[in-house]
């Protein structure tokens, strides 16, 4: 695994410890508010079961990375930061926000790139 790969996965490991931060702790917050763009405190409040949920799934994802670049094993990165980039292309696709693509998806592809190189 090259440093340039490593360096990739971290990054992308490190964007879902931030998911899982905004999900399951700030939901409610303004920051966690403003960063999904919810329409309501009321929302945030009435969601956070499932915000959590969610935020758990994206710490599972990073944790699969950083065990990945642990173990040294491609494989394993190869097929977490492809579930990344599906749930990136899903994410953008399904909220109609392109910019879920470029923060989620854009970085899992670089590291991917990477990793098959």
């Amino acid at each position: 695994m090259s440093v340039l790969t490593i360096i990739l996965i971290c990054i992308v490991a490190l964007e879902h410890i931030y998911f899982l931060i905004l999900e399951m702790f700030l939901w409610t917050t303004p920051k966690g508010i403003k960063a999904f763009g919810l329409k309501s405190k009321q929302f945030a409040e009435d969601t956070k079961v499932l915000a959590a949920n969610q935020g758990l799934y994206n710490g599972f994802l990073a944790l699969g990375l950083i065990f990945s670049v642990i173990e040294k094993d491609l494989r394993y990165a190869v097929f977490f930061l492809f579930c990344v980039t599906i749930a990136g292309i899903f994410g953008a696709y399904s909220t109609k926000q392109i910019k879920l693509f470029y923060i989620q998806a854009i970085p899992a592809i670089l590291a991917l790139v990477s990793c098959i190189l």
